[in-house]
Formats: C-alpha cells, structure tokens, sequence
C-alpha cells in the first residue's frame, strides 16, 4: 500500500531523535512519525501484517538514523512487530493503549479517531513519560508462557472435578468429599452398581472425567518441573526465601520482568498493590488498602504472606507476631507482612539481575 505521505524534506530534523508512534492490528499496523520538540506529524505509512512489508516500513525510515519506534501494546498485536524491530536492532518502546486514549482525548476530543491519530497518541504518550523499552525474548518470556499455560491447565482442571462432582451426586448418596483426588473418585467408582442405561452412562462419564484430570495433574506436574529448570537456568535465588516455590517464583519472574524497571522497591510495591493509599485532608490522614496494580503478582505476595506466617521459624512470622503485638489486627498484620515482603522480593531480583551482568569468576 501506498504511504499516506512520505517523511518530506520540507520537514527537516529538529531534534537528534524521531519517534515513529505505531498503531498495531490484527492485519494491518499504521505508523506516524512525529517529531518530539514540536509533536508536529512527519509523516505516516499503513502496512500489512506481514515480513515483505515489515521490510518496506523499515525502508521508509532508513534516512532517518537517530530514530525510537513507539508501539502501542508490544505485549499484545504489537508483539511480532516490536519483536521483529528489536532483533534488527532498533529500539522500541511499549505503550499502554490507555496511555494513547488519554492523550487522544486531551488532545482530540470530540471523540475523533483513526489508526494514524492513534500511531501519533502512542508517541505523544512516550513524549509525556509513558512506556517501558521492549527486549528481547528471553527466559522471562518463557516462564511468562508457562505461567499463563498453568492458569489455563488449572483452570481446566477445576471445571472438570465440577463436572465430576455433578455426575457422582447422582451416583453416590451426598456425592464425593469437597477435596477429590482422582485415585478417590476412582475407588468411589468401584463401589458403584449401575441400576439402568441412565447410570450406566454416569458412571462411563465419570471414568472418563478421571481420566481427564490424571493428564491434566501429568501437564501441571510437567510444567512446574519445567519451571523450576528456567528459573534455576537463570540465576534467580528467589527459591531461598521462605515460601517462595518454583510456580510462584516463575510468576514473580515471568510479570516483573526486569526489575530494574523500577527505580525504587516503593515503585515495585506500587506495581503490585502492596503499597497503602494516603487519603490526607487538613490534619487529617488515613491510609486504604489498594486494589489497583497487578493483582497476579499481589496475590503471590499474599501466598507468602500466608505461608510465612503459618511457619514459625521464618522472618515473616515473626514480623507478623510483632505487628499483632503493637495492637494491629490480623488482616493489618498480614498488609504490613506483603508490604515488607515486596521490598524483600524487589531487592532480591535486583540483586540477581545484576549478578547475570557481572557473575563471579568461576574456582580454578
């Protein structure tokens, strides 16, 4: 497709850099380049989602060598693209799309909207202090991928015990235990003796739900053993802190990502929720629990909240014990425990990621 017009030469370089704001869809991705000491447009180009054209658009901006790609959502339909840019050296920057809309709205209104006005917001957000730089595909990518995969393989699994507990209710007189393992829904089974084609065909499918559940425990099985190899392969001590197993250190891993992202364990504390709301007015001052960040990794810290607290030789006990004796209350206790335990985490993945970067020498 033909450029919606070229980068001209009326539009001379007034800065070192220009962002070329992306707006990425399905079959098609637009991007606008715009110069950041004015925000003025300088052009933009509408491609299709594919290599040849990939080529073309890193063509059109070949005369322009001082450049940072600006893609809105590089996790999402962004991702090929931005992955694509990075592996050839270019650099790229991740924008929210709400980060976009804001911008669009502030500065559109109206309600006006098209896929090169949205490539243009993406940049202008980067101008403001939105995005984080893409990288390269590595292991926190990969264990990213296999967290998402337990969630399905977990959540998979529940519905099928649903179904298997609907079936055995009208099989079994009061139905089966709340927490049922297959090996006792299969000795449950061998007790019945179907009475009629209807119970015949209960108790044929409650077979096959049990089977169903055996290879999906076999698949969650298989994938955190194959989690806790990546995260051993990539140096991470988070394993050594008191309640941190393989599934939840691939988590912490896989959403974080760099940690170094963050300038300070307060701004990691924040990204996770664990950092108290001050509402303050006059002389007045409160604070509220937050129930905004990312709430995977907010449930994680509770996790090992919980499982500190419920181990009484760990750090996190005895803070726990100390906070209930200064008068706090047991769900405050347990807040003040997540909030310590994200600083704690926080420092921790700094460490090791600045141990990758300088790692000791090896004995000889």
């Amino acid at each position: 497709m033909a450029a919606v017009d070229a980068l001209s030469s009326g539009c001379e370089e007034r800065t070192p850099v220009m962002l070329l704001g992306v707006d990425p869809h399905k079959s098609t991705h637009t991007a606008t380049a715009v110069d950041p000491a004015s925000n003025q447009q300088a052009g933009s180009l509408r491609i299709e989602a594919n290599l040849a054209e990939y080529r073309r658009l890193l063509a059109w901006v070949r005369r322009r060598p001082q450049r940072r790609w600006v893609v809105e959502n590089a996790n999402g339909l962004g991702r090929h693209l931005a992955q694509w840019l990075v592996a050839r050296g270019e650099s790229v920057i991740d924008v929210p799309a709400s980060a976009t809309s804001r911008v669009r709205q502030l500065t559109r209104g109206g309600g006006r909207k098209n896929d090169r006005i949205d490539a243009a917001a993406a940049a202008t957000a980067y101008i403001h202090g939105d995005g984080r730089e893409v990288n390269v595909d590595d292991h926190t990518t990969a264990l990213a991928l296999l967290d998402e995969r337990r969630v399905n393989l977990a959540q998979a699994r529940v519905r099928t015990v649903n179904q298997l507990h609907a079936v055995l209710r009208a099989l079994l007189p009061g139905g089966a235990p709340p927490q049922l393992s297959a090996d006792q829904a299969t000795a449950l089974l061998r007790t019945v003796r179907p009475a009629g084609d209807a119970e015949k065909v209960r108790k044929d499918l409650a077979r096959e739900l049990v089977t169903e559940i055996r290879a999906l425990d076999k698949r969650l099985a298989e994938n955190a053993a194959r989690m806790e190899e990546l995260v051993r392969a990539s140096g991470s001590t988070l394993m050594n802190t008191p309640g941190v197993g393989p599934v939840l250190a691939a988590r912490l891993v896989g959403r974080v990502g760099r940690a170094s992202r963050f300038a300070t364990a307060a701004a990691f504390a924040n990204h996770t929720g664990a950092a108290p709301i001050e509402i303050a007015s006059a002389d007045k001052a409160r604070h509220r629990l937050s129930r905004s960040g990312d709430r995977q990794l907010n449930s994680v810290l509770h996790t090992i909240a919980v499982t500190q607290i419920r181990m009484p030789n760990s750090p996190g006990h005895a803070y726990y014990q100390r906070k209930r004796s200064e008068g706090k209350t047991p769900r405050e206790a347990k807040r003040c425990l997540k909030r310590r335990l994200a600083d704690h985490v926080w420092r921790i993945m700094i460490a090791d990621e600045r141990m990758s970067k300088h790692p000791l020498p090896q004995a000889t």
